[in-house]
């Protein structure tokens, strides 16, 4: 038609000016660690034992479900940022974002194990991304521990120690009772030296979202990873579709802090929405200019949906005809935060086959909501939540409306009850049913005893034998049994809709004013393909 294309990427970075840096400016840097390894061969408590905090107990099945960014200063006087990335597989996503940002990767390996699959694809994730390896041997507490064993797999990944003459640093260690911890630290240092880490802290700030989130009372919490200059109070600040003010910053131990350097991670509070997990920031001098380039961006990414929904549509109509059978499984994942949202969506992409192709139709962070409900209607789309609820006014209409709603508190749970289901390798399953749910409205703290709730049943009915969860603002943030259930003194077997009644939790005191009760009985169903 005489029309010449001008594709325009949505990241309009012709906008952005970076400052340039004179050798004069830069100063050394900490350097930015990331711990890769398999699910359970001690990476979380090797972390754990360098910041001495307790994170290991309370994740869902055993794995670090959040990326989390951790400065620490070491005994020897040095200092690191720890990116912690999940262990397992299904979390390629994650982990490639955080190689992004990484300078070192410390690999660790079970003694008593073997280099597992996951161990193999953080070496590939490392080598790709050009990023030294230490090799951390853990679990030498272990009798059954041999080092040599892991050594000769590691060479045959063409990845030879320094003991055996190779290139790569290594380390024998026991994360549990902290042995040769130190030694292994100050090979990373050593690592950390010969790459001359080095930054400008006197321009504008620039760096990484690590992780977004939406908090009840605060707003957006996004965390980032400052990789230049130095980030303050106040500052306009730009990352993917979104801007917002620093209106307050506070370090990874939750104090409040008034400006943060290069390789320091920081939480702010400002941004008028969750950027994604990866998407670099820039600190502006101006809010405007910032804010006009994330609506520009919002546009551009409008307009390239439509275009590439309707390019989809009309490619696949003709494709369905020819294959006559091609089927299209539309998924709708709402999680917690953005990280998770992420490996989820990727991993289930991933699932897609010659016969069933599998689309991402929309993913957020928040609870699941009406207008959640009535796009998955329209798309006849089945809704994943991860680590969410949804409102009581969105379940009653996916009922409505025939929606299901899938929800799971592993990604790797979702992944496998997809395959599993697009397979035809559907087994007798537990499903859960809702019976009721109850806001809390009061809170008392008893000795020995514990927190009881004062609350009022306001759906179904609560059974003193149900298993119960407690929700926070659409989170889940505790899933266990009832202690006890009473109407004014008395203990009583149910307590029905419109009344009011008091409980208590086992093994459970964290119970705030405004947390809703969901009561729920486990039942085995057959499932279908439909399921």
């Amino acid at each position: 038609f005489g029309y010449e294309a001008n594709f325009v990427s949505a990241e309009v970075q012709e906008a952005i000016e970076v400052e340039e840096d004179n050798d004069d400016d830069l100063s050394a840097r900490p350097p930015i660690v990331t711990v890769m390894g398999h699910v359970d061969h001690g990476k979380t408590s090797l972390l754990d034992f360098i910041r001495n905090a307790n994170v290991i107990a309370g994740e869902a099945g055993g794995i670090t479900q959040h990326i989390g960014a951790y400065h620490v200063t070491l005994p020897q006087g040095g200092q690191m940022t720890f990116l912690d990335t999940p262990g397992h597989e299904a979390f390629t996503a994650m982990r490639a974002r955080g190689a992004q940002v990484t300078d070192i990767a410390i690999i660790v390996v079970a003694a008593d194990d073997a280099v597992m699959p996951q161990t193999k694809e953080a070496i590939n994730h490392a080598q790709a991304a050009g990023i030294p390896m230490v090799i951390a041997i853990n679990k030498m507490d272990r009798p059954e521990a041999n080092a040599d064993k892991i050594r000769q797999e590691l060479a045959e990944m063409s990845v030879q120690v320094e003991e055996w003459g190779g290139k790569f640093q290594s380390q024998e260690i026991s994360a549990k009772n902290g042995t040769n911890i130190e030694e292994l630290l100050e090979k990373v240092l050593l690592e950390a030296e010969m790459l001359d880490l080095q930054a400008n802290p006197g321009k504008r700030a620039i760096g990484t979202v690590v992780e977004s989130s939406l908090d009840k009372g605060r707003g957006y919490v996004t965390n980032l990873l400052v990789e230049g200059g130095t980030m303050r109070i106040g500052d306009a600040v730009l990352a993917g579709q979104f801007s917002g003010k620093v209106k307050a910053m506070f370090n990874e131990r939750g104090a409040r802090v008034d400006e943060a350097g290069p390789s320091v991670p920081v939480s702010i509070l400002g941004f008028d929405g969750a950027p994604s997990a990866g998407d670099k920031f820039h600190v502006f001098d101006d809010e405007r200019e910032a804010r006009n380039i994330a609506v520009k961006r919002q546009q551009l990414q409008r307009e390239q949906g439509v275009r590439s929904q309707r390019a989809v549509t009309l490619e696949e109509l003709g494709r369905r005809i020819a294959v006559g059978e091609f089927k299209e499984l539309n998924l709708i994942v709402k999680g917690d935060v953005d990280g998770s949202i992420e490996a989820l969506s990727d991993s289930l992409e991933k699932l897609s086959t010659e016969k069933v192709q599998v689309n991402i139709i929309h993913k957020a962070v928040g609870q699941v909501s009406e207008s959640d409900i009535l796009l998955a209607s329209a798309s006849s789309a089945i809704l994943i939540g991860f680590q969410v609820r949804p409102s009581g006014a969105a379940r009653r209409l996916a009922e409505k409306e025939g929606v299901q709603i899938k929800l799971y508190s592993v990604i790797y749970k979702a992944i496998e009850e997809m395959k599993d289901a697009m397979e035809g390798l559907l087994s007798v399953k537990i499903e859960e049913n809702v019976v009721g749910s109850a806001e809390i409205r009061e809170t008392f703290k008893i000795s020995k005893v514990g927190t009881i709730a004062g609350c009022f049943v306001i759906d179904g009915t609560i059974k003193r034998n149900n298993k119960v969860r407690v929700i926070r603002e659409g989170v889940v943030v505790y899933t266990g049994t009832l202690g006890s259930l009473k109407r004014f003194k008395d203990d009583v077997k149910e307590v029905a809709k419109g009344f009011e009644c008091g409980l208590n939790i086992d093994r459970f005191n964290d119970i705030k004013v405004g947390d809703v009760v969901e009561a729920y009985e486990e039942v085995e169903v057959k499932q279908t393909l439909e399921d």
